[in-house]
């Protein structure tokens, strides 16, 4: 497994700790290691689709803004 991992420490509000504390059987550090993991994937992901796009950043801005404005029409909230 592991050899040597360096130490993370990860701040969560009291509510947050207060629940976990309630499952002391579970191993939060390698949920949070499992989390980080998948995050990290999903970037990579994400750093790939980007190095192949032509789109400039004012394209992907213009796209976020109709994305937003779609969400929010659909929502009822513009």
């Amino acid at each position: 497994m592991w050899l040597h991992m360096p130490n993370l420490t990860v701040v969560v509000p009291a509510h947050l700790k207060a629940e976990m504390a309630r499952h002391e059987e579970v191993n939060w550090s390698a949920v949070i290691r499992r989390a980080v993991q998948e995050h990290l994937r999903k970037l990579e992901v994400a750093e790939a689709i980007a190095a192949g796009s032509q789109l400039t950043g004012k394209d992907a801005a213009e796209f976020d803004r109709l994305v937003k404005k779609g969400l929010a029409k659909r929502h009822g909230l513009a």
